[in-house]
């Protein structure tokens, strides 16, 4: 066994022999060369403990924590920094009781010796606290020692979990957390008018005139839902065979067929027609023009006649009717937008030195969207200056109307701009107000279908967190062996680029005063050379006309000129 480990164990099994030489459970040392500080001596005399310890004559009865709480041996218990005298449950009995027992006046702190210096020995009142409070941080420092031998867990009475009842659960909590998050996000999410998928949220109440869908048939029957038109397209059909079937039994009735049923030179008005059941498969036959030949019209029955003629008129516009319904219902253009995509955000960044807003659009189809436009609208409410408040104001955004630019080839992918000049609501709007603004871009495609020709309208919308300022839009389109390639893996994706944070309008302005700037120190500069050039020219000329005067002034000191015989001067 390992020197270290006997020491230990034998520390650990040591303990001051009590009455009868057992070594548990017997009462703490007294003296001061085993469990008191040497330094304070003994502990005064009083009288025996009433438990018949082997303590000092004049120790009080200690508690039982008190009395299995001392280890012997020589070792000096309860100074701070002399060894592992006390188990890691001496400690937390220590902790919690020490405290306490001083504040409430005992003699004995239960857990600790007697006859060490935690003990009163009429100590004042603030002596004892201070002592107390050395006493719990002695037994936490060592439990901490102790807790690699000791088979409590190291978790100190000051760190314990409360119960179970009265400590808030985590999942709770973070439930709670979760809520809160989602009430604040609900709070600050704005409610759109046009969804992604271009279904406008607007719903009509309070409509008192519902015969105005009436006086349009037509369209209230295609704009149902296809539950109700299935619906409404089985019972038009039920309805009109029902009707004709009873007015087919009702003239058998009426004629008497029904009571000639064996007769067989009786001519009823429809052969073969014995009940109501016959006259409903007959009326089938007759609106269907299905004709089996075994129930068939005689021609002694003249309101027969007329009833067939009256149903078969009936029953091809029925048939029109509810054919047609079907066929438009089908043939809508609008399941055609489901394959025209726009991007998920909208970007904001420098084209040609001017901010611009874009997005882009794409057609999955290779039939392609004939004659296609498109145009954009803000969608913020507003306050005039009277004071009148417009909720959801519409206000046109150029996409290139004046240029053409909103007439697409759409082919592949496109990036739609709109540059923010002066005209533009846009155009005093920063990176930091946009990110506080509450408005919608409701942006919207139309063309023909090339297939059938109908129009078709796809819608989409873009809120103010949706806009992303200083990004571009990435690359789809590449080059390869005879054809380009779209890569719609990245119709979506953005990148960031260096973009003024500043509006367009302050944009502007700092580029005219850089502008100006440059345009008056050009000329400044050119003035100056002329004017140099110009004050050389006046000198050059000076120092000229000095040297001519010289020159007369010489010529006149010789003499007057004379004319030579060639009319010049000598």
């Amino acid at each position: 066994m390992a020197p270290w480990l006997w020491n230990v164990l034998r520390d650990r099994t040591r303990l001051c022999p009590g009455p009868g030489g057992s070594r548990l459970g017997s009462a703490p040392c007294a003296g001061a060369g085993r469990c008191g500080d040497p330094g304070l001596g003994r502990t005064p005399a009083g009288p025996r403990s009433r438990a018949g310890g082997s303590g000092s004559p004049g120790s009080p009865a200690q508690p039982r924590e008190v009395r299995r709480g001392c280890r012997g041996n020589g070792r000096e218990a309860g100074v701070p920094g002399k060894g592992r005298t006390q188990t890691h449950r001496h400690a937390q009995t220590d902790t919690r009781t020490a405290p306490a027992a001083v504040a409430a006046g005992s003699r004995a702190l239960p857990g600790w010796p007697r006859c060490g210096p935690w003990a009163g020995c009429g100590r004042p009142a603030a002596t004892l606290r201070s002592l107390a409070g050395a006493a719990s941080l002695q037994g936490a420092k060592m439990a901490k020692e102790n807790s690699g031998f000791s088979t409590i867990p190291e978790t100190p009475v000051s760190e314990a979990k409360p119960p179970l009842c009265s400590r808030p659960s985590k999942a709770s909590a973070r439930l709670r957390r979760d809520n809160e998050r989602e009430k604040a996000e609900k709070k600050k999410r704005r409610q759109r008018y046009v969804e992604k998928g271009g279904k406008c949220n607007v719903q009509h109440g309070n409509v008192r005139e519902t015969y105005r869908y009436l006086t349009d048939i037509f369209t209230t029957l295609v704009d149902l839902k296809w539950r109700f038109s299935l619906l409404v397209f089985t019972l038009a059909y039920a309805i009109t065979w029902l009707f004709f079937g009873l007015i087919w039994w009702f003239i058998a009735y009426c004629r008497g067929d029904l009571d000639h049923l064996e007769d067989h030179t009786w001519t009823p008005c429809v052969n073969n027609l014995n009940g109501f059941v016959s006259a409903f498969l007959f009326s089938i036959e007759t609106e269907t023009t299905i004709g089996y030949g075994h129930r068939v019209i005689t021609d002694k029955c003249p309101e027969g006649i007329i009833l067939l003629l009256l149903q078969a008129i009936l029953g091809s516009m029925v048939n029109a009717f509810m054919v047609g319904c079907m066929f438009v219902k089908i043939s809508q253009p609008n399941k055609r937008a489901e394959t025209l995509v726009f991007s998920s955000h909208a970007v904001v960044s420098l084209r040609d030195d001017h901010l611009c807003l874009m997005f882009r659009v794409g057609d999955l189809r290779s039939s392609h969207i004939v004659e296609a436009s498109i145009r954009a609208k803000l969608i913020k409410s507003k306050q005039t200056q009277e004071g009148e408040f417009i909720p959801l104001n519409q206000t046109d955004i150029n996409v290139g109307f004046e240029t053409g630019d909103d007439r697409l080839f759409l082919v592949s992918p496109l990036i739609i701009s709109h540059e923010i000049n002066e005209h533009s609501p846009f155009w005093e709007v920063s990176r930091e107000q946009l990110a506080k603004d509450e408005f919608e871009i409701v942006v919207i495609l139309e063309g023909m279908v090339e297939a059938t020709g109908m129009t078709c309208q796809a819608r989409s919308s873009y809120l103010m967190d949706e806009v992303l300022w200083g990004h571009r839009f990435m690359s789809v389109l590449s080059l390869e062996d005879g054809f380009y390639e779209v890569d719609y893996n990245s119709f979506h994706q953005t990148f960031e680029v260096p973009t003024p944070s500043c509006s367009a309008k302050e944009l502007a302005e700092a580029t005219a005063r850089m502008d100006a700037h440059l345009y008056w120190s050009i000329p400044s500069r050119l003035d100056e050379k002329v004017e140099e050039g110009t004050e050389k020219e006046a000198g050059d000329k000076e120092r000229n006309g000095s040297l001519a005067n010289s020159e007369t002034v010489q010529i006149n000191e010789r003499g007057p000129l004379r004319e030579g015989a060639g009319g010049g001067f000598l």
